[in-house]
């Protein structure tokens, strides 16, 4: 096969990683691609959600935290949390004709 679905463990989902250019596969390998990217995009906003949470929690200790160094710490991983979830925003919006220039990493 010359497609797949590699997870990325930063964002939490797989992404599509296509060995070849989108008009070189087959309107049946199109499809089969394109209906397992809508299953995993369908997952993109529950875990918005829950990094969202997970967001709410650490700005709460942060208001609370007296530590520089911990709050510093907070600071950064709410940062790495923000990234994450504009990130997925981003695929989440990737249309239907997915390419290869838009998928590799």
């Amino acid at each position: 096969m010359s497609w797949n679905f590699v997870m990325d463990e930063r964002l939490g989902i797989p992404l599509p990683h296509l060995e070849k250019d989108w008009d070189e596969y087959s309107e049946q390998e199109r499809a089969r691609i394109l209906l397992r990217w809508e299953e995993i995009r369908g997952t993109i906003p529950d875990h918005v959600k829950r990094l969202e949470r997970v967001i709410i929690q650490k700005q709460h200790w942060l208001a609370l935290e007296e530590n520089f160094k911990i709050s510093c710490q907070l600071n950064t991983e709410i940062a790495e949390l923000a990234a994450t979830i504009n990130e997925l925003h981003l695929w989440f919006r990737v249309n239907q004709d997915i390419n290869a220039s838009a998928t590799h990493h």
